[in-house]
Parts: structure tokens; sequence; C-alpha cells
């Protein structure tokens, strides 16, 4: 029997930014209806993140043979590299060139708190990947993605007869 545990979910790029202020300086109670503002950020840093990234992660430095099964965009290439670096297998992520990797944009000011905005880009089409393609597997994890593929996912694996555990997040 195998090891390997298959890891469904998003795959992103986590942009964060720290604001050295304080939101509340800059939202006013009574002008939040028209919010317009602006924040200078001067530090920024990107990461590699999403659910089956960052699970697939963990589990590869607890020495399990995690196998993703996700899809990212045409600008997957620094992420992929990072995987097939760690030891983690890209076999089982589909690229959709015409989509960009789902995204979140973190600020974060001095008492951290935080404005986000995520894109969903190219985990919208989870559900055209197929788990069948990904082998054999002893466990399947369903971790946040599209919401059609997380759905498709759990009636594939429920066919093919591998246990999963299912976090909508």
């Amino acid at each position: 029997m195998t090891k390997t545990s298959l890891i469904c979910g998003s795959l992103a790029t986590d942009t964060i930014m720290q604001f050295p202020g304080r939101f509340s300086e800059s939202l006013l109670a009574d002008q939040l209806h028209k919010v317009n503002v602006s924040f200078l950020v001067p530090t920024m840093r990107t990461e590699f993140g999403g659910c089956s990234g960052n699970i697939a992660y963990s589990l590869k430095m607890l020495g399990g043979d995690p196998r993703i099964v996700g899809v990212m965009g045409q600008d997957s290439a620094a992420y992929l590299e990072r995987l097939q670096k760690l030891g983690i297998s890209t076999a089982n992520i589909m690229i959709k060139a015409d989509s960009y990797n789902a995204q979140c944009f973190v600020t974060a000011d001095a008492d951290n708190n935080q404005i986000n905005a995520f894109h969903p880009g190219a985990m919208s089409f989870a559900h055209e990947n197929p788990i069948a393609n990904a082998g054999p597997a002893k466990i399947a994890i369903i971790s946040p993605d599209g919401d059609q593929g997380m759905l498709k996912h759990a009636a594939d694996l429920a066919e093919l007869g591998i246990p999963f555990m299912f976090d909508p997040g």
C-alpha cells in the first residue's frame, strides 16, 4: 500500500505588505460609505501559499509523500520550481494558460489589522482536474479550492474508494 496522500486545494501567491500607520487614522467612521484611501507600504514580500501548497509542504517536512491535485495559471513557474526543489510532485497540477494563479494581497497595519483582496484565478477550474489521473493514494484531503472542484473531488474520491477529509475552510 502506498503512503501517498492526495492534497486537493488552492495554490496561491500571497503578497504581504506592511503599512506602518493605523488604518483607524485613515478610515473615518462617518465616511465609510465613501472609502477612497491609499496606503504607503514600505515593506512587501511574496510568499508561496494556498491551502494545498501549505499542507503538502508540512506533510513533506514530516516525511510524507504528498501529491497535489490543483490548478495554477500562466504565472506558475516560480511556484512549480519551488515544489520540485522540495521533492513535491507537480505532475497533477493543471496549468490554465489563460488564467493567473490564485492570489491574495494583504495589507497589515501597525495594530495587525488587515485589508485583503483575493483573486481566485486558476483555482476556479479545479473541477477540470480529475482525481483519477493522480494515481493510488492511502488518503486524501480536500482543502479550500474552487467550489465546483471541491464537490467533484469529493464525489470522485468516494467513487474511487479513497478515504478523505473535507475541509471547506
